[in-house]
């Protein structure tokens, strides 16, 4: 008979950020041979979600089976100066054996602060009883510090309120965000816009050519016009993820954006780099009815904007895709900016698959270059539960 291992537990916290859900950990909890980067700790992540499942419904775990749900956080108290937390994010995929490093989650960051003091994380003192605690988040994926100021009651984070966010069904507690110098420098591009340029044409196999807006700013992104690529903007999930044949052009484009923007050196290298670069498309004003059968009205957008995830189009925004927006917006020329009718833009609201979202940016030009100083949204957070969960003691 062959000797099975038994499983083990893992203090984890289950919690919604902004429109995604994910398995949050504190550093020390994991197992010794995970408490650092390696096959160990993606293996431990990708059995918690539930991954690889060639059925695509991550039965055997918590993964909910969408780019949104199939997500890992991991904390730690900062020894950087002037951070109280540590945020590492990965991506985990749904049918491969891989969890993506590469970027951040923008959903997840507005849960990261609440979590940060439910783990105890952030030192006593720095807790008001009632008001608001502003905590420095270090994002280690990419380097950039993210500022959420966390609402308090007697104490606690504050979780319920009347913050409505479209995407996600009941309201809570507004937690705002602030992105300090959102561009991606950590990427081999460098500069906020890697090639020089805020439009560039890309070539794409068997696409055509295109214009394009390569930006790092929040993640990684692609803009392209939804009319260059036959679509009003006005899309739903249903009319894109169910055309093999369209998701197959995005990962196509996909992957000659990323390796102009500097962050593959193959279009092969696309294939094992799935959560970035994001890919987006944008479109003037229109009314639409949202997924939730909530009416969208031209008037009360700049733009409209949807983007796609982990090969799928995403049922709302994702919250660094959002900065990205932001950040775009800003800067005169930019496909997002022209848009929005042009001009100068310090905050946008577009219409996205769920509703609407609002993000502002504080833009300026130095030395020639456009830099983006800060980018600025609300999002919710909420524990959903928490606990252990268990994986199987041999599987690492």
């Amino acid at each position: 008979m062959t000797k099975r291992s038994s499983q083990i537990k893992i203090p984890a916290t289950y919690m919604r950020g902004g429109t995604s859900k994910g398995v949050f950990f504190h550093v020390k909890d994991l197992p010794e041979a995970a408490q650092q980067p390696g096959a160990a700790r993606d293996v431990i992540l990708l059995r918690t979600l539930g991954s690889p499942d060639p059925y695509g419904k991550q039965i055997d775990g918590m993964g909910n089976a969408s780019s949104s749900t199939s997500k890992a956080v991991i904390l730690a108290r900062s020894t950087r100066a002037e951070h109280d937390v540590d945020y590492l994010f990965g991506q985990v995929s749904i049918d491969r054996p891989l969890v993506d490093w590469s970027g951040n989650c923008g959903n997840l960051s507005a849960a990261v602060g609440p979590c940060a003091i439910h783990m105890g994380l952030i030192d006593a003192d720095r807790i008001p009883e009632n008001g608001l605690c502003s905590i420095r988040i270090w994002q280690a994926n990419i380097g950039k510090t993210i500022i959420a100021h966390v609402p308090i009651t007697n104490g606690q984070a504050q979780e319920t309120g009347e913050f409505e966010l479209d995407g996600v069904t009941f309201p809570a507690a507004e937690v705002q965000l602030e992105f300090l110098d959102p561009a991606d420098d950590a990427e081999e591009g460098g500069a906020m816009f890697p090639t020089g340029h805020v439009v560039d044409r890309l070539d794409v196999r068997g696409v055509g050519s295109l214009d394009v807006t390569l930006i790092n700013a929040g993640i990684p992104t692609i803009f392209l016009n939804a009319r260059d690529i036959g679509y009003m903007g006005t899309e739903l999930q249903s009319v894109i993820n169910g055309d093999s044949a369209a998701l197959a052009r995005f990962e196509t484009i996909r992957a000659h954006g990323a390796l102009k923007m500097g962050l593959i050196k193959t279009l092969a290298e696309a294939a094992t780099r799935q959560h970035t670069p994001k890919i987006a498309f944008v479109a003037p004003p229109a009314s639409y009815t949202a997924s939730s059968g909530k009416r969208v009205e031209a008037q009360n957008v700049d733009l409209l904007v949807r983007a796609l995830s982990m090969g799928q189009l995403h049922h709302a925004m994702m919250g660094t895709a959002a900065v990205a927006i932001g950040a775009a917006a800003a800067i005169p020329g930019t496909l997002v900016n022209l848009a929005a009718r042009g001009g100068e833009h310090s905050s946008v609201r577009f219409g996205h698959p769920s509703g609407t979202l609002r993000v502002g940016a504080e833009a300026e030009m130095q030395n020639g270059q456009w830099v983006v100083t800060k980018a600025l949204m609300s999002r919710s957070a909420r524990i959903l539960m928490e606990g252990s969960v268990r994986v199987p003691g041999d599987c690492f």
